[in-house]
């Protein structure tokens, strides 16, 4: 085994201890819960090592990176995630590899998604990005949709040749009512699940929680977690 597959098969035994010690208290089954590992500024080998380790679902957030790194790595059984805040001018090349896109926040962009979906021959899973720190404009410091634009843009999903609605994803905000807490925020996305299930039943994705929250989010419900900086390490240049 080399240094850097011994250190990630390390890291990942941590993470997965973190989850299902989560699970456990929140008396839920390990499997209920699915671990996204955050791939980005990493090299193709790290993906190709983290699939000889049992990984299944990795997640990126910039086109440019993860185009050549999902075709470098076409071969392995996975599931890709596209995690960023998407212009409509990178769906084309998005909808090419990723499987589900967490980000989905605007009415433009479904209907860009739905476009190329159905160029490429591909249907794609769609999470919606709930912003719970959003302003007047109805949008979020880091992207999303407050929860009034949930319904609207479910619908036109639902709708959409190529899309399918799976869920609902965020990102812990920094500001707002909720900056700090964290379980709060999870749970309030839990109660908008429960909301959105009303009308798109097969809607249960709930992607929430990260490298330092996701037992938070484990308790509030989460059934997917992305997690970076906890598996591969420190991201180069950040610290």
């Amino acid at each position: 085994m080399t240094d850097r597959k011994a250190q990630l098969a390390g890291n990942l035994a941590k993470v997965e201890s973190r989850i299902a010690a989560a699970c456990a208290a929140a008396g839920r089954g390990r499997d209920e819960v699915t671990l996204v590992v955050v791939t980005k500024t990493y090299p193709a080998d790290d993906v190709r090592i983290l699939s000889e380790l049992g990984v299944r679902h990795v997640a990126e957030n910039k086109d440019q990176d993860a185009a050549p790194k999902a075709a470098e790595c076409s071969d392995l059984p996975l599931v890709w995630h596209f995690v960023g805040q998407l212009q409509t001018n990178k769906v084309r090349s998005v909808v090419r590899y990723a499987d589900l896109v967490q980000s989905v926040d605007r009415s433009r962009l479904v209907t860009a998604l739905s476009k190329e979906a159905v160029r490429a021959g591909r249907e794609v899973g769609c999470l919606i990005q709930v912003a719970l720190d959003a302003d007047a404009s109805g949008r979020g410091e880091r992207g999303g949709v407050g929860p009034d634009g949930i319904e609207e843009l479910a619908d036109l999903l639902a709708g959409a040749p190529g899309l399918r609605v799976d869920g609902l994803m965020t990102v812990a905000p920094l500001t707002g009512e909720y900056a700090g807490r964290q379980r709060a925020a999870f749970e309030r996305l839990m109660d908008l699940s429960t909301d959105l299930r009303r009308a798109h039943p097969a809607a249960n994705m709930v992607s929430a929680g990260m490298s330092a929250d996701l037992e938070e989010a484990v308790a509030a419900g989460a059934t997917h977690v992305r997690v970076g900086t906890a598996v591969l390490g420190v991201r180069p240049g950040l610290g």
